[in-house]
């Protein structure tokens, strides 16, 4: 009997942890299909690039990358080239698909349930198999670590910030089934998974679609994303649970006071994009200078010493020096751990494109930039001394040449003495010295 050919596939993930969340979806696809995965695109049979919208750059990529894959097709006539994720999403009239030849599936995100059936069509080697679940949400992803995973809660977006591509990618909000939620972690913690991150486009607007699902007993009436945190923190085995992005205006106090929970993280990314109200009302951010501090308050006085990270745009349409400097002064107010600070670009079919005129040359683009990374680094080294002789918990990711590494519950590096064994365990750590963006420490016994 003739040995059956096995097929391989590469997949090349750009983007946000929703992408990479999305990338772990298609991998258990293909494990349905007895596909294997392969580390160069080379040795592929199929290649899936999973693309990103949120800059020009990361759409240029995929071309780039795309029409080097032709000649790959020219040495194996049976490759399949795919593109998925944000671009196939925002592409209403096929100008992004037609710049893409010898692609052979384009598809949003939410149609990788239909991949087997198309993959077959394109070449009937491959295993046959029944249907997916048709909603995509019901797919397990395949983890690269046991002990730390992606939960996607929602997808999409009804907010339609006028300079982000994110409704038009990935439609408009969906929020997901709390019993499929709550059945994945507890799958996951039963099979060894100590830290769980949630991620929503807002992800603190869940809203549950089978809200029977909560206990009776649990205390918060009314976010129904404060209840899945209170239920998330009930599943044993789960020891660390973070969560990205929420929207400021939807920091409610049952949210805030969720801060507190045993097993949520002491940390918390909450983008403001600008310090400035002008600016803010131009983004349809739909809240104000004002507004934003107030919640941090608030968040400071219900969990004192959170390490605070955010967002910030520099450069957008009409963004003045004076307006800058608001956001200069807002920083240092919030004394931001962290920020992803990136220079405005233009982004097709956005609102901002149709409504504003970037009129902020790339090289003031550029000074902003560097004055706010400046600023963070300033910031950062100074607050991380407060961490010297100060016990902190670590979760270890990685241990190479007898050091390992990992993040505190405040997302901080931090490295210590250890070997393998320590992956993927909990330590507690005492400091000894801090960088800007590493902390070094010993055990603690």
């Amino acid at each position: 009997m003739a040995k059956q050919q096995q097929f391989r596939y590469f997949i090349q993930t750009f983007g946000c942890q929703m992408n990479k969340n999305d990338s772990e979806r298609l991998e258990s696809v293909f494990a349905s299909m007895e596909i294997d995965p392969v580390g160069a695109p080379e040795k592929a049979d199929v290649i899936v690039l999973n693309s990103c919208s949120v800059r020009q750059k990361a759409e240029d990529r995929i071309y780039g990358i795309a029409r080097n894959f032709q000649k790959l097709k020219e040495q194996n006539p049976n490759l399949i080239v795919c593109v998925t994720g944000c671009m196939p999403g925002r592409d209403k009239d096929g100008r992004m698909e037609e710049k893409l030849a010898g692609v052979d599936l384009f598809f949003p995100t939410h149609d990788m349930v239909h991949l087997p059936k198309w993959l077959c069509e394109l070449n009937p080697a491959l295993r046959k198999m029944d249907d997916l679940e048709k909603d995509y949400f019901a797919l397990r992803p395949t983890l690269k670590k046991a002990y730390q995973a992606f939960v996607t809660i929602q997808t999409g977006c009804n907010h339609f910030c006028t300079y982000c591509v994110v409704p038009f990618s990935r439609g408009l909000e969906r929020n997901r089934s709390l019993k499929q939620i709550l059945d994945e972690v507890h799958d996951l913690a039963a099979r060894g998974c100590v830290e769980v991150t949630l991620l929503g486009q807002i992800v603190n607007h869940y809203i549950a679609p089978d809200p029977q699902y909560f206990s009776v007993n649990n205390p918060y009436k009314k976010s129904d994303f404060a209840k899945l945190l209170w239920e998330i923190n009930h599943i044993t085995g789960i020891e660390r649970v973070h969560w990205t992005a929420p929207h400021p205006i939807f920091m409610t106090d049952e949210v805030i006071d969720a801060l507190t929970l045993p097993k949520q993280l002491n940390f918390l990314h909450l983008p403001v994009q600008s310090g400035n109200t002008s600016v803010l009302q131009r983004m349809n951010r739909r809240h104000t200078r004002e507004e934003y501090l107030a919640v941090v308050k608030k968040i400071n006085t219900k969990k004192p010493g959170i390490a605070l990270g955010t967002d910030i745009i520099v450069g957008f349409c009409g963004e003045t020096e004076e307006q800058f400097e608001d956001t200069v002064s807002l920083f240092k107010e919030c004394s931001f751990d962290i920020s992803y600070t990136a220079q405005y670009s233009t982004r097709s079919g956005t609102l901002a494109t149709k409504m504003f005129h970037d009129d902020v040359s790339i090289k003031e683009k550029k000074r902003r930039w560097w004055v706010l990374q400046r600023l963070m680094e300033d910031i950062v080294l100074e607050k991380n001394q407060q961490y010297v002789g100060k016990v902190v918990s670590v979760l270890v990711e990685d241990a190479t040449h007898g050091w390992c590494t990992g993040n505190s519950s405040e997302m901080k590096r931090v490295r210590f003495k250890g070997d393998a064994s320590c992956v993927g365990k909990i330590f507690a750590i005492e400091i000894y010295k801090a960088g800007e963006w590493m902390l070094w420490g010993r055990a603690v016994q």
